[in-house]
């Protein structure tokens, strides 16, 4: 009954798409053609190939169920082939629950029972098993005094969310962490379980893989404009469209390749909100504007002798730096996000070196005495899909492109959270609504509304 069901809906999707537009390549399975060419046909469109996309993908052939006799035809279209620049796997790859919006710690530690179980999601027959290479040695999130009581209030929600999240007063952090000054210290947060940093190009490539054994298709490209069709049905009811092509342009091509489709997902990262303003979006219905930017983020390497042993946790400061071991032998990686009037430009990924020396090795030095000395080995980096409202994800459909749905504006958590978020939309794109976890707070609405969802959490 229940694979009738759903073949049922994707054939419903199927008669709701338009006539090809060229009428002659039709759904090709993945690794049967040698033109990289997007076919001219597809039940779901997903923009933008990083780990949220690809997760987007690998869920829905998942969810479609086993015994369909066809599959959803589900294309994942990515400009970034190598991942160069993506945001994926330039970030620093960690995980943790220390969030003050429910739906976030949510998200996480359904993101952390999926990692922990990673070969049962990913896992593809005779292929080597996955090695995320995690190391579980949490996350540590200081307090000054002035911050001491909205830490504590934190802590008590992600409790109730199921965290395995400890309080530590400035002597019991000592003890712990003998190398860490503690002076201006009120209180910290210790994760004691499912929190610590991965590989993130291990977790994409998984995704990617395993979605591509399932069926999904994917192609170089980037999508730059949409034929749209405005909806007339209802008078009464408030204007809409539904898109019925995506114009995939070709890597380094004047050509482009109309994609007939009957949905698609904006996982476009940090350019989500340039996807909305793409030619053939009626202006009108694109209000107010998705307010999703690209936010350069430096990253930074450095080698210290001497500094925090093996033990040693992805540390958040009071002032917001932050750093964590980098393999082992006295290597350290770490950052600091801007305050809002000194962002970097984002038009490359050039490195300003001296933010380091004057705005971030002070602040770690501060902290940990030992690296007073210490020695800068490299550095990156990379895009931040920075939402302005509220910093929180906006995921769901969109209120008047009635078959757009939205995947982005993790401002910066987008990998941890990707299993939890790609599931979500699978689950609204499939089955209507929501059931693993309740995310319609983070939807469209609150942006209409102009009532932002405040997170404590964000790094």
């Amino acid at each position: 009954e229940l694979g009738q069901t759903l073949e049922r809906m994707v054939q419903t999707l199927r008669d709701q798409l338009p006539a090809s537009a060229s009428g002659g390549q039709g759904w090709v399975p993945p690794g049967t053609h040698p033109d990289p060419r997007p076919p001219d046909e597809a039940d779901v469109v997903v923009v933008g190939g990083g780990v949220v996309g690809w997760s987007v993908a690998y869920w829905l052939k998942v969810l479609e169920g086993w015994r369909r006799r066809h599959g959803m035809r589900v294309l994942v279209v990515e400009r970034d082939p190598m991942y160069s620049r993506a945001s994926t796997v330039l970030s620093a790859g960690g995980i943790w629950q220390h969030f003050s919006l429910r739906e976030n710690i949510q998200m996480s530690r359904f993101s952390a029972s999926f990692l922990r179980d990673i070969n049962k999601y990913l896992g593809v027959p005779n292929e080597p098993p996955i090695d995320i290479q995690f190391q579980p040695s949490g996350y540590l999130f200081l307090a000054s005094s002035q911050n001491a009581a909205a830490l504590e209030a934190t802590v008590q929600l992600q409790r109730e969310e199921g965290a395995q999240v400890t309080l530590l007063s400035p002597t019991q952090l000592k003890e712990k962490f003998p190398w860490m000054n503690t002076d201006d210290v009120a209180v910290a947060s210790y994760g004691l379980e499912d929190e610590g940093w991965f590989d993130p190009w291990t977790l994409l490539n998984a995704f990617r893989r395993k979605a591509i054994s399932l069926g999904v298709q994917s192609c170089s490209g980037e999508v730059r404009a949409f034929v749209t069709s405005t909806n007339h049905m209802m008078p009464s009811a408030p204007p809409s469209a539904r898109i019925r092509y995506a114009h995939v342009h070709m890597p380094d091509s004047l050509e482009y390749q109309p994609v007939a489709c009957a949905i698609v997902v904006n996982a476009a990262g940090a350019w989500a909100g340039k996807l909305l303003e793409a030619e053939g979006l009626p202006r009108g219905l694109c209000q107010p504007p998705l307010p999703i930017q690209p936010r350069k983020r430096y990253v930074f390497t450095w080698h210290c002798p001497n500094g925090p042993g093996l033990s040693c946790p992805f540390l958040v400061d009071t002032s917001g730096a932050y750093f964590r071991p980098d393999g082992f032998a006295g290597n350290y990686l770490g950052g600091m996000s801007p305050p809002e009037e000194e962002e970097p430009d984002p038009s490359d990924l050039s490195v300003d070196h001296r933010y380091f020396q004057e705005q971030i090795w002070p602040r770690l030095a501060r902290r940990v005495p030992a690296f007073k000395s210490l020695q800068v080995m490299g550095s990156w980096a990379g895009y931040c899909d920075y939402n302005t409202f509220d910093q929180n994800g906006v995921l769901g459909p969109h209120p008047r492109l009635e078959n757009l749905f939205l995947a982005a504006g993790f401002s910066g958590h987008g990998l941890q959270y990707a299993p939890a978020a790609g599931r979500a939309v699978a689950e609204l794109v499939v089955k209507g609504h929501y059931e693993s976890l309740d995310l319609r707070r983070l939807g469209w609405d609150r942006l209409v509304d102009g009532e932002p969802l405040q997170e404590q959490g964000v790094v």
